[in-house]
């Protein structure tokens, strides 16, 4: 049962490069499960190398790319089988949240933020029902968690907040989860 991933990810080159290798791990690990890879369409960092390891193992890639984005900023990755060109970043997001079954968060800067509490907070209000996981083997999260949890214990956020997202350090266990709650919401709604 294929599916199709949406992954968030970092595009800076100034990150330690083990962030990088984790991208690597999570491409060859959606490919080898058979599922599309969709990404920003970048060639560099996290973001390219989640779509060339993913590709290197037959799997399908799509990027998705704002027309006028400065290459300095992000490079499009010509080599994805499809290039999916928007008009801005508020497009790309949305381009890249139709086509996900699922979403896999990798860490990043302020741009994979927006893009993780976009969905996140679309989920905990029950606009989707696609799964989220944080893939966070670094901490770098932690602070985020930490923070999470505090908005929780002082009234600010509904315990459904926290369930729409999964916290794990483990490549195979992210994807197992994504692949559970796919398969469980698609079963939902052949039940209908």
């Amino acid at each position: 049962m294929g599916m199709t991933v949406t992954v968030f990810c970092a595009s800076s080159t100034r990150i330690d490069p083990k962030h990088v290798e984790v991208a690597r791990e999570v491409g060859a690990e959606l490919a080898r499960r058979g599922h599309t890879l969709v990404t920003g369409g970048g060639i560099q960092s996290c973001m390219g190398a989640v779509a060339e390891a993913a590709r290197e193992g037959g799997a399908r890639t799509v990027g998705v790319v704002p027309e006028g984005m400065p290459a300095a900023q992000e490079a499009p990755d010509g080599d994805n089988d499809e290039l999916v060109l928007v008009t801005d970043m508020r497009a790309r997001k949305a381009e890249m949240d139709r086509r996900a079954d699922a979403f896999l968060v990798l860490p990043g800067g302020i741009g994979t933020l927006e893009e993780l509490f976009e969905i996140w907070v679309a989920r905990s209000l029950d606009f989707h029902a696609k799964p989220i996981v944080i893939l966070d083997p670094h901490g770098v999260y932690g602070p985020l968690r930490t923070l999470m949890d505090h908005l929780l214990a002082e009234g600010f956020n509904r315990p459904a907040a926290g369930d729409a997202v999964r916290f794990t350090g483990d490549v195979a266990e992210a994807l197992d989860h994504l692949e559970a709650e796919y398969g469980r919401r698609a079963e939902e709604l052949l039940e209908f």
